[in-house]
């Protein structure tokens, strides 16, 4: 009976009123639990809670207008076509949204870019790092899952869920509404999605058509373009790119001819380590010594990706670029190329490559059958002995991979050592038996502290390596090239804590262009002692730099990297960790908008300003060398499945 007709007494007047007003709220609670209403609710609420820690300044419209329309169009398919099963697929779609929301924050927290469907590729590795995962992890966004924890005990347990569900299947929304809702969701994605299809700055490209949008679109749309040929593809065309005039006698080739080439990649190591003294406490003592015995490039940065260590490995060994949207050991990894390895067994050369864990971690059985290894040594060879992380420590991979070195330095061919240092790994909570400093109370706690801790037992470690090849009698008749192998506190990971501690460090607040900055030294034979070269240089270059000096030529060897020792400019294009397009050139680090007009610039140097030194001509032309460096690699021969390094055993 509606309340309008209810019977007046005159005894109980109050009657009618109260049934006026419960009767709207009978009927706001009928909209509420609507399935459609419902989890557009909380959905919207979860694109603001995923929105505040990837964009800056997130507008109040930004996912009503973007991520809602795109839910829309799911759910007027669900209530148009689905019928006994409606809630469960309003459930499911709440669950992976949810996903992927909570993904999102957590990927841009470490890498600074929004994630894609490509990061399945990482599923086995976020398994194996999950510490590095967890500590990504803060309380407030694991409310992003409370609705489903609560919907899913109440629609098992209570007795009430058995009716809602009936409910929910006897209730249709009528068709012509679901039908105008498609519409106007459709048009408003389309609005989204396609003024900003060719924005350059991913993120920027996420905030402008929703997180939903984008990852729809970059499914959709994402086709390796039409590679360029092969014969298009010369050292002439790219070194004209780049801008580099190759000199007819270059400096330091064959300095260290057929000496013994060990390379040296640390894990997570930044160039302000070196040097760095807190409260009069001195951090990398080892690594400041070698700093003043050899090579030293401060102005030196990453090229690695996605791939974070294993890029690190691809990059350097090969003088390629990193794949546009994989880690290069998923996009590469079946291809035979040309590599540094290749080239030096092809000069007389035994090769080899040392890291203490599972050689399977990021399919570097592929990527060293790859590059043509002869020998790799994993955790089989190293053992799980004195564990730091995934793996045997720095001091046991140091003291096994010398007498390796000793035994194949015994043979009448020299040989080429890759070493892959682990213990400094994110998060950096290393175990207090290792702890070789004492840590001042305000970085107890901190990310900061955790990594200088940890980058002071590498570095440790190191002094023991470095005394293990001379007592050896290896340092003297080998050359040694040491490099960071990706940035260690990324900027999005840090809380208000960090940053103030970083401040301190640098002298200024932390940005962008402090993270990729990584040392490189070159040490040993034909290396002058105490020789700061200031030129720009990246992981792309140690190949060409490495062959200089070695007395081998590249004549024949496509490579988009440079010899730092013999070019003063220097053009670094970075991805991944900033926006494709990103560029260090000069004294600046430039990172685009949708484009190159609305770019940002950094200064690279402490107290320097950024000059607005990247010309659109740099910008293109380094998006012309990326183009080119993945055609190229894309139409390497694939690997026959046979060849594979052989694995070093006890």
């Amino acid at each position: 009976m509606r309340p309008g007709n209810f019977p007046k007494h005159p005894t109980f007047p109050h009657i009618e009123k109260e049934l006026c007003i419960v009767e709207p709220i009978k009927n706001w609670w009928s909209l509420l639990t609507r399935p459609f209403v419902l989890f557009t609710l909380i959905l919207l609420v979860k694109g603001y809670i995923a929105w505040g820690p990837i964009f800056e300044n997130t507008p109040i419209w930004g996912p009503l207008l973007t991520e809602i329309p795109f839910l829309w169009i799911l759910f007027c398919l669900f209530e148009w076509l689905a019928s006994k099963r409606k809630l469960l697929w309003y459930m499911i779609t709440n669950l992976l949204v949810t996903g992927l929301f909570f993904t999102a924050v957590i990927y841009f927290k470490y890498y600074g870019v929004v994630v894609n469907y490509h990061a399945l590729d990482q599923s086995r590795q976020a398994v194996e790092v999950s510490d590095s995962v967890f500590s990504l992890l803060a309380p407030q966004y694991l409310l992003i899952f409370t609705d489903i924890i609560v919907l899913s005990v109440w629609f098992f347990m209570s007795k009430k869920a058995k009716k809602w569900r009936q409910n929910v299947v006897h209730h249709r929304m009528s068709r012509r509404v679901v039908g105008s809702l498609l519409i106007v969701s459709l048009i408003l994605c389309t609005m989204n999605v396609w003024p900003n299809r060719a924005s350059m700055n991913e993120v920027v490209k996420a905030e402008k058509m929703g997180i939903l949008n984008y990852e729809a679109y970059t499914l959709l749309t994402d086709r390796d373009e039409e590679p360029i040929p092969l014969a298009q593809i010369t050292q002439e065309k790219i070194d004209g790119l780049k801008g580099i005039e190759k000199s007819g006698q270059p400096a330091y080739f064959g300095a260290a001819k057929g000496k013994n080439l060990i390379i040296l990649q640390l894990e997570s190591l930044q160039n302000f380590m070196v040097g760095l003294k807190i409260d009069g406490q001195e951090i990398t003592p080892n690594l400041n010594k070698l700093a003043g015995e050899g090579l030293y490039f401060p102005n030196f940065y990453q090229s690695a990706g996605q791939g974070n260590t294993s890029d690190a490995e691809f990059t350097v060994n090969t003088s390629f670029y990193i794949p546009p949207r994989k880690a290069a050991v998923v996009a590469y990894g079946e291809k035979e190329l040309p590599s540094l390895p290749k080239l030096l067994e092809q000069n007389g050369y035994q090769t080899a490559t040392f890291h203490t864990n599972d050689v399977s971690f990021w399919n570097r059985n592929q990527l060293y059958a790859a590059l043509g290894f002869d020998k790799y040594y994993d955790k089989s060879f190293f053992g799980t002995d004195d564990m730091v992380f995934f793996g045997s420590s720095d001091e046991v991979l140091y003291d096994k991979t010398t007498d390796e070195l000793q035994k194949m330095d015994e043979s009448d061919r020299p040989f080429y050592a890759q070493i892959v240092s682990m213990s400094s790994h994110h998060p950096y909570t290393i175990p207090k038996e290792k702890y070789k400093m004492t840590l001042p109370e305000r970085y107890e706690g901190t990310l900061v502290g955790e990594y200088i801790r940890a980058q002071n037992y590498s570095d440790y470690c190191l002094g023991l390596l470095i005394d293990e090849l001379k007592e050896k009698g290896l340092w003297d008749d080998s050359l040694l090239m040491l490099y960071g192998d990706h940035l260690g506190l990324p900027l999005h990971s840090m809380d208000e804590r960090d940053l103030a501690l970083a401040k301190e460090i640098f002298g200024h607040d932390y940005t962008y262009s402090d993270m990729p900055n990584i040392p490189f030294m070159i040490l040993g034979s034909g290396a002058d002692a105490g020789s700061v070269q200031t030129q720009l240089g990246a992981q792309v270059d140690v190949m060409p730099t490495a062959a200089n000096l070695l007395g081998i030529s590249l004549d024949n060897h496509i490579h988009f990297g440079q010899d730092l020792l013999n070019q003063s400019e220097n053009m670094i294009p970075e991805r991944y960790y900033w926006p494709s397009g990103s560029l260090i050139t000069g004294d600046t680090l430039f990172i685009p908008g949708t484009g190159y007009e609305d770019g940002t610039y950094y200064p690279l140097k402490k107290g320097g300003t950024a000059s607005s030194g990247v010309t659109e001509d740099q910008f293109n032309r380094m998006l012309e060398l990326f183009e080119l460096s993945s055609s190229y690699v894309r139409q390497q021969p694939d690997r026959p499945e046979a060849e594979h390094p052989q694995a070093g055993t006890e």
